[in-house]
């Protein structure tokens, strides 16, 4: 089964998909965020051209276990694409995935100027890798 990882942020967009026995996570270029219609339809394209069967969505949580309100965007989100792709939408825990993808892009030797455009893919990476291994 092949997954799409996403890592949403209000200005950019973290993707990653698994290879097509939904082993391992790879990262796809970020999205830049203009609207959440444009980001599904997107999606839906993704999907599509690359046959995800389901969605991994990273969700904000704060650390002392409490949803906030980017929690609550995330679950309308998923919600959302739901509707509009017919795709199934898994949540997961995204708590730490921006501090780990940092972490290891600085040590793969990845410059302060490359890392912004990498982390959030980065991070969508480790949202699906911590879902694959729950499954």
């Amino acid at each position: 089964m092949r997954l799409l990882g996403i890592d949403f942020g209000l200005k950019r967009v973290g993707l990653a998909l698994t290879d097509e026995g939904g082993r391992m996570a790879f990262p796809r270029p970020a999205l830049a965020r203009t609207s959440n219609d444009a980001l599904i339809a997107e999606i839906g394209r993704m999907a599509a051209e690359e046959k995800v069967e389901a969605v991994v969505l990273g969700l904000p949580i704060a650390m002392d276990g409490e949803e906030t309100d980017l929690s609550r965007q995330v679950r309308n989100l998923a919600r959302k694409i739901t509707s509009k792709t017919g795709l199934t939408v898994h949540l997961m825990d995204e708590r730490l995935t921006s501090a780990e993808a940092q972490a290891r892009l600085r040590e793969a030797g990845v410059s302060s100027k490359k890392m912004k455009g990498k982390l959030d893919s980065g991070a969508a990476v480790l949202i699906l890798e911590a879902y694959l291994g729950r499954s």
